[in-house]
């Protein structure tokens, strides 16, 4: 049955061809069917603004929410990516499908109350508590969508084919067991991923091999084949020891490997790709495919940082994701991406396209439009026939006195937090009201619980 029609006013709102004052969107099923500017609100209207397109967040490890400031206890010797992974193997030893339901849940929750109104998952945890398998092979896949289904969270489901602890094709360890497919038993958890997600509201089944060091080549080419034109999601160059093992493994480093043997194109997001040299930077932005940052994570795990300047400057296309979730906020990832920048070039507004460009706004706009490419989803724009994905910030937020058109999104991503938002709407629907999930009460007692037993 359709849904009936709803129409949503705005002070202000980011459309297509910029800004516009006093704008109404009309909604039907999910999708913007109609966008009017100057018009004046009717009688019972709320005012809302200023408005613009929620944000993708295309690459989450959802599970991690649930060990966010576990990781910060400094060890014996050097810290890194690698020791922190030993603390999230331990984590996830008895996590079942209501605890990742209930983590998963807070966590699309936060997301869609810090402006991300769509998600990337890159769900890995595929089998139950010691590697033994479920009847359904997408059991834990069921729990992701349950959590978005409540949250009211966009999903774009990336099922994780992970088979080998090193490149070359290596032996797994026991710590992974929960992780490991073989291509048979991947091709039944995709098709029951598939299914699993049919109900939902614009759901999409993408297909992410972990890395080059999970996934031999004969593999890859299996796993494309798979994904037919659907979003295939990797990690890749995260580390410099991936970098320095690759080129053992095979004389090329990770991206340089990649693009010369794999159909890298336009669905395609290489998540990280924290290390490349100048030339595979410009071949990464010839190819089309979406590089998928995660600022806040790459710095928490002490990663380094992607050359977007140069990237971009090459006609490159980005999005952010929340990875860890060890911190949830689309304004943060955003700031830091552009710090990162500042303090490896010694410069300011670094990402903004051109001489008087808004960086803030800049930015913002290439997240949505790369992180909208990467999740095979509708545009992330105000314009008609677009997803209803929509957030609204405070307009009597202190960092927006004076503020108009661009300099707004430059309030947002630079002066403010997720505390200047107001409202979000999903598919049309009002899931975030002052700055809160309608069902946070209720989704935050079940992570509590779900963390008493996991930590028990």
């Amino acid at each position: 049955m359709a849904d009936h029609p709803q129409t949503i006013w705005f002070e202000s709102a980011l459309l297509e061809a910029g800004w516009a004052r006093n704008v109404r969107v009309s909604v039907q099923d999910g999708v913007i069917a109609r966008v009017a500017a100057d018009v004046e609100r009717d009688a019972g209207e709320q005012a809302h603004g200023p408005a613009f397109p929620g944000l993708p967040n295309l690459h989450s490890h959802a599970f991690q929410r649930g060990m966010a400031g576990f990781a910060e206890v400094r060890g014996p010797l050097a810290d890194s990516f690698w020791t922190w992974r030993d603390v999230m193997y331990r984590f996830t030893e008895r996590l079942r499908p209501d605890e990742l339901q209930a983590i998963a849940a807070q966590a699309y929750v936060e997301m869609l109350e810090g402006g991300f109104t769509r998600v990337g998952e890159f769900h890995y945890l595929h089998h139950g508590v010691g590697g033994v398998p479920f009847d359904n092979p997408a059991e834990m896949a069921a729990a992701i969508v349950a959590a978005a289904e409540e949250a009211g969270l966009g999903l774009t489901l990336l099922p994780v084919f992970y088979a080998h602890a090193g490149f070359g094709g290596a032996p797994p360890t026991a710590a992974q067991a929960r992780f490991i497919n073989d291509l048979d038993g991947f091709a039944r958890l995709l098709e029951a991923s598939r299914a699993a997600v049919a109900p939902l509201s614009h759901g999409v089944v993408g297909v992410a091999p972990h890395s080059l060091r999970a996934v031999t080549p004969d593999e890859l080419s299996a796993l494309t084949s798979l994904a037919g034109g659907a979003p295939i999601h990797m990690h890749i160059a995260e580390q410099t020891k991936e970098v320095d093992d690759c080129l053992a493994w095979s004389s090329a480093r990770p991206v340089e490997w990649l693009l010369e043997r794999a159909p890298v194109g336009a669905n395609w997001c290489l998540v990280h790709a924290t290390h490349v040299t100048p030339a595979e930077t410009q071949a990464m932005a010839r190819s089309g495919a979406v590089a998928g940052l995660c600022p806040i994570t790459e710095a928490n795990l002490g990663d380094g940082i992607f050359p977007a300047s140069e990237f971009v400057a090459a006609g490159g296309r980005f999005g952010v994701g929340s990875d860890s979730n060890v911190l949830i906020d689309a304004a943060e990832e955003l700031r830091l991406l552009e710090y990162g920048q500042r303090l490896t070039l010694r410069t300011r507004n670094v990402l903004a396209r051109d001489a008087g460009g808004a960086t803030g706004a800049d930015v913002y706009r290439a997240a949505a439009s790369g992180g909208a490419q990467a999740l095979g989803c509708g545009p992330a724009v105000l314009a008609e026939g677009a997803p209803a994905d929509i957030v609204t910030l405070d307009p009597s937020h202190p960092s927006l006195a004076g503020r108009s058109g661009d300099a707004v999104l430059d309030s947002y991503v630079f002066a403010g937090r997720r505390d200047m938002i107001d409202s979000v709407w999903r598919a049309g629907a009002k899931l975030v009201t002052n700055g809160r999930h309608h069902r946070r009460a209720e989704i935050a007692a079940r992570y509590r619980k779900a963390l008493e037993y996991v930590l028990a």
